[in-house]
Order: C-alpha cells, then sequence, then structure tokens
C-alpha cells in the first residue's frame, strides 16, 4: 500500500535551486561573487546564534 508523501525534500530543493537562479540571472559573474559570499556571511551568522542559543540552554 502506497502512502502519499506529506513533503517531498527532491521538489524542495528543485524549487529552492530555481529561485536562486532566478536571482543570478543576468549578473556579472563578480556580482555572483559577491552575492554567494553575502548568503555564506548570513548563513555563518546564523549558525553562531544557533549554537550560542543551545550553549545558553
Amino acid at each position: 500500500m502506497a502512502t502519499k508523501k506529506s513533503f517531498d525534500c527532491v521538489d524542495m530543493k528543485r524549487r529552492g535551486a530555481e529561485k536562486v537562479q532566478a536571482k543570478l540571472t543576468g549578473m556579472s559573474c563578480e556580482q555572483q561573487l559577491e552575492y554567494w559570499r553575502a548568503r555564506t556571511d548570513e548563513l555563518l551568522v546564523l549558525q553562531r546564534t544557533v549554537v550560542q542559543k543551545r550553549k545558553a540552554s
């Protein structure tokens, strides 16, 4: 008996990739690099925040 999935991670990955591609369309190589640097910095801040909250708990 097959069950219906409530969450499809492959679909989520594809939709995310489409959103990123739409943002990068028309950007120069340098602009794309800056986009990824900024996103990486945001992720690092978020990770540090989560770690600090876990340590405080």
